[in-house]
């Protein structure tokens, strides 16, 4: 007899709604770590979003400066004016380029707060250099009048690269 009135206590379902404390601190650990890895990614992928744009920005506006030359028989224009085409890139010839660059690479150590961009004809990028230097265009190896070269930085994680385009 004692058996059967202990059988149905047994059986009984428990009434406790809710969850435990265990379950509650796996899910803020779980949500804990997806959070790191959100405030970790995001950065890297703004400045890869930056530096592409940049390297955009730098191609379009070489050629630019390639159209123009090409538009002017080989060579920039001497002054243009500001509302030319749609006003977005104006270039144009503030001096001979020709004999003003050497005939070997150089290399420069660039500063970390120089943000602009050196743009050059007659030139073409020379070797890559060292991190944090830049390889200053040349008037050698195979460069002609209509050669553009470009010098821009990027961000990198913590600090800039420099980067040389050429077309």
């Amino acid at each position: 007899m004692w058996a059967q009135e202990r059988a149905p206590k047994m059986l009984k379902k428990s009434n406790q709604k809710g969850f435990s404390i265990i379950e509650v601190l796996i899910v803020l650990a779980i949500a804990g770590l997806i959070m790191l890895i959100v405030f970790l990614a995001v950065p890297a992928l703004q400045r890869n979003s930056r530096n592409s744009q940049r390297k955009s920005d730098v191609t379009a506006a070489i050629g630019s400066l390639q159209e123009a030359i090409s538009n002017n028989n080989g060579k920039l224009p001497s002054s243009v004016s500001a509302g030319i085409g749609n006003g977005k890139y104006a270039v144009f010839d503030t001096g001979d380029f020709t004999g003003s660059l050497s005939n070997t690479t150089a290399v420069a150590t660039v500063n970390s707060t120089d943000a602009g961009v050196v743009i050059t004809n007659f030139s073409k990028c020379g070797a890559v250099p060292a991190a944090g230097t830049a390889a200053m265009p040349t008037d050698g190896a195979g460069a002609t009048k209509r050669s553009i070269t470009a010098v821009y930085r990027v961000e990198t994680a913590g600090n800039f690269q420099v980067q040389c385009l050429d077309m």
